[in-house]
């Protein structure tokens, strides 16, 4: 009888266990099964320019979620940065992948990238009001919070994500990746948010002087931050198309598909301990 009993707990249990695992497999389905991302085109101006952006989010979501502006490459706004809109909105944020060039523009060669984020670089005004102008929709879409937001960008977008928060957005977190630091407003104590800023250690349009200037800085105001160097990796290594088009232009870039992953998982830590 002690016997038989033992081996009836024992079914329940493995019943029990069977079930659970049944039961999470099922949930893990059914949740990719409902991320159902909403995209769509958008148009915003200031008083002087039209801009074309592009608003991301899972539709199967009703609750409002942090918005994330991203910011794209001095090559302008293209599928590169609509696709890291994408991976944010399958993450539960809403995203909005800008235009800081206006009309959408972008550049067919790097003299004229040069020249486009010359113009926004150098004209902090300008850029803020198209960064404002951006803001204000991503904030006045209804599945934001408009309480909880971040800007992430890369290259140039990185660097204006980074002055804009040095301007004292309110900004919950920033995070800037293969980016300049010599910023045209550096850290001051206008700073709320939370940075990471990701590089690769042998980038040549990142002079070490600069990540160290940058960095004291950033102690100087005791800035919640994370700077974290990749030392193999080069210019744009989040991106699969650099080095196609580092070949085509003679230009330093080059994917790396490990700092790409983990300059990615950072983010996602950032985020998640952010909001």
């Amino acid at each position: 009888m002690k016997n038989l009993f033992l081996v009836a707990v024992m079914a329940v249990l493995v019943f029990a266990s069977c079930k659970d695992k049944q039961k999470s497999s099922d949930t893990e389905k059914t949740v990719t099964e409902t991320i159902e991302l909403e995209a769509k085109e958008v148009e915003y101006s200031t008083d002087s320019i039209t801009m074309k952006g592009y608003l991301v989010h899972n539709k199967n979501t009703a609750e409002k979620r942090p918005g994330i502006i991203v910011i794209h490459e001095w090559w302008g706004h293209n599928d590169y940065v609509r696709k890291r809109a994408d991976m944010l909105a399958e993450l539960g944020y809403t995203a909005m992948a800008i235009d800081m060039y206006g009309n959408g523009k972008e550049a067919a060669h790097p003299e004229d990238a040069g020249k486009f984020s010359g113009v926004v670089r150098n004209n902090v005004p300008l850029a803020t009001a198209r960064f404002d102008a951006a803001l204000e929709v991503l904030k006045n879409h209804p599945s934001v919070d408009s309480s909880k937001i971040a800007a992430i960008g890369y290259c140039f977008g990185g660097s204006m994500a980074l002055t804009m928060a040095n301007t004292g957005k309110d900004l919950d977190a920033v995070a800037a990746f293969h980016s300049g630091v010599k910023l045209p407003v550096m850290p001051n104590d206008k700073l709320k948010a939370k940075v990471l800023v990701a590089n690769g250690g042998a980038d040549p349009f990142i002079p070490k002087e600069t990540v160290d200037a940058f960095k004291a800085a950033m102690d100087s105001i005791n800035a919640d931050y994370e700077y974290i160097e990749f030392p193999e990796a080069q210019h744009a290594f989040t991106s699969k198309g650099a080095d196609a088009l580092g070949e085509k232009f003679n230009l330093p870039l080059k994917y790396n598909a490990e700092a790409d992953a983990q300059s990615w998982q950072a983010l996602k830590d950032l985020l998640y301990e952010t909001f």
